[in-house]
């Protein structure tokens, strides 16, 4: 198995996981499960490789991530219950998921010899979209979107990040930790201490 598929196949199992505790507390049956999680485990994934012209997209060329997410979908479904706050551990998974997958579509986008800007870009929709299409999806709040919060910023940054290293040091798999790793400091660190951006506040117009 390639760097690159261990790192699609970690992001799918864990977005999915994120995506069917999404569905358990929007409270669906099975086939909704098994929806919500194969939509946010690909969803990213397969915008970058359409974006990219990747022929056959990633899980098309390989069904088995689509059994992975829904595998994940299935356990949670008979298993969420037994989580004290479904919320609590969806945000702080899908941080993880957030830093795997900037990590896994800045590696694709690197094999396939991109600009910078191309790496970085890709590297944001692999790691955001999944999770936007699932939250608009169920009616909630997208986490990227969160006001002032650190989402689309660390995946910019652990991509960013990637693209640096990679030119200063010529080893992929360093790039990729070294992406992976600011991504999610970035993304905890806005969820446990509350590091955000400045959040525009409206003044009312001079009369």
């Amino acid at each position: 198995m390639t760097l690159l598929s261990l790192l699609d196949y970690a992001s799918v199992l864990i977005f999915a996981i994120t995506g069917a505790l999404v569905a358990s507390r929007a409270q669906l049956d099975l086939v909704g499960f098994a929806f919500i999680a194969c939509l946010t485990a690909l969803g990213g994934g397969t915008i970058r490789d359409l974006l990219l012209d990747r022929n056959p997209i990633f899980w098309i060329a390989n069904p088995t991530y689509l059994a992975v997410g829904a595998g994940a979908a299935l356990v949670v479904f008979f298993t969420a219950h037994l989580l004290e706050s479904r919320l609590r551990t969806l945000i702080w998974l899908d941080s993880l998921a957030l830093a795997v997958a900037v990590a896994a579509g800045a590696g694709v986008a690197l094999s396939l010899d991109q600009s910078a800007i191309i790496v970085i870009l890709m590297g944001m929709i692999t790691g955001c979209m999944g999770g936007l299409m699932r939250d608009v999806v169920v009616d909630e709040v997208p986490l990227v979107l969160k006001q002032g919060e650190l989402y689309v910023t660390a995946a910019f940054a652990g991509a960013a990040t990637a693209v640096l290293v990679r030119v200063y040091e010529y080893d992929t798999l360093l790039a990729l930790l070294a992406c992976a790793i600011v991504t999610w400091i970035l993304r905890a660190g806005s969820l446990f201490f509350g590091w955000h951006l400045p959040v525009y506040k409206s003044t009312p117009p001079k009369t």
